[in-house]
């Protein structure tokens, strides 16, 4: 799709479809939650999800799922989801970002899931993105992914109003981001390191009250086209890079569409995700951004975020209701 081309619309409003999902993979993944088993836990999300997502009357495609690489049974790449009757829908999806966030009860563990208009959506391959990420409110341009992690603090900070030193850079905690982290504190700038969960680093950028103000580094490829889902909903900014370690990894993005000249491009947000979108997620774990799921004296809680690129909304949703362990 090119600029001039029409921006694909919703043929309605999915925002309350994509939260329910995401309830639903939340709370059957709060069960496991701090009991030691990763698999199990992104189980029980997987099994939830997909049962809420064959509800919804629409003819859903995973294009970002469980992923083509662990070969998974359900949520997969390419397959069918929803009724069958409806609009032609693009789903990306992570029943569970941060299994081991839930399985050691670590903050910010989620479940998170973004729809697209058929066809808008990169069908991004198994393997790493280089990334970076701003919230809404400044001029496009103001970072760039072929900066320095130090340039691009000056440049937001300058955009800001603030000094480099009331910037607040979030960063997998990897010894890959090792140049990253020291280009970031040699202008003084704050770093908040994450062990997991990047979809979650990325739209941490879009609420001040997080306190984040940029996310760089590096981590999967199919997590950047997520967060850009919720970054196009409030006007965020994004820009990406596939990292090919061997031909496998090439071989995999062909197999998805890709061609040799992709490979090496920076893409924008609306180049992963060309029309409207819809993103929600919910807590699974208590975090930056939502709390997790609770139980007490019978009832069950959540707390989710759902955008609207349509509307330009941003919804914190909180949901009480009666709760039967059996």
């Amino acid at each position: 799709m090119t600029s001039t081309e029409p921006v694909a619309k919703f043929e309605r409003n999915f925002a309350m479809d994509a939260v329910r999902v995401t309830e639903a993979a939340a709370i059957a993944a709060r069960t496991l939650v701090g009991r030691g088993d990763e698999k199990e836990a992104d189980q029980a999300a997987v099994d939830a999800m997909r049962t809420a997502l064959n509800k919804i009357d629409i003819q859903g495609l995973i294009v970002i799922g469980e992923g083509e690489r662990d070969e998974a049974p359900m949520l997969y790449i390419g397959e069918k989801v929803g009724t069958g009757k409806g609009a032609r829908i693009d789903i990306a999806l992570d029943p569970l970002e941060g299994t081991t966030l839930t399985a050691k009860a670590m903050a910010n563990a989620l479940a998170v899931v973004a729809f697209a208009p058929h066809g808008c959506m990169l069908n991004a391959p198994d393997t790493y993105m280089d990334k970076i990420a701003i919230g809404p409110g400044y001029a496009e341009g103001v970072v760039d992914l072929d900066a320095s992690a130090a340039d691009n603090v000056r440049a937001l900070a300058n955009a800001k109003g603030v000094k480099p030193t009331e910037i607040t850079a979030c960063v997998l905690d990897r010894p890959r981001h090792a140049e990253i982290i020291a280009g970031l504190r040699s202008v003084g700038c704050r770093i908040q390191l994450i062990t997991d969960g990047d979809v979650a680093g990325v739209i941490n950028t879009t609420d001040p009250d997080t306190g984040i103000d940029i996310y760089i580094g590096q981590g999967g490829a199919p997590e950047g086209v997520l967060a850009c889902a919720a970054l196009k909903c409030v006007g965020g900014q994004f820009q990406g890079r596939l990292v090919f370690r061997n031909e496998d990894e090439k071989a995999r993005a062909r197999r998805l569409g890709l061609n040799d000249d992709q490979f090496d491009r920076k893409y924008s947000l609306n180049e992963l995700v060309r029309g409207d979108a819809v993103f929600a997620a919910t807590g699974v774990t208590s975090g930056n951004l939502l709390d997790g799921v609770k139980v007490d004296r019978g009832f069950i809680y959540t707390h989710s975020v759902v955008m609207n690129s349509q509307t330009g909304t941003v919804r914190q949703i909180r949901m009480k209701r009666p709760f039967n362990e059996g």
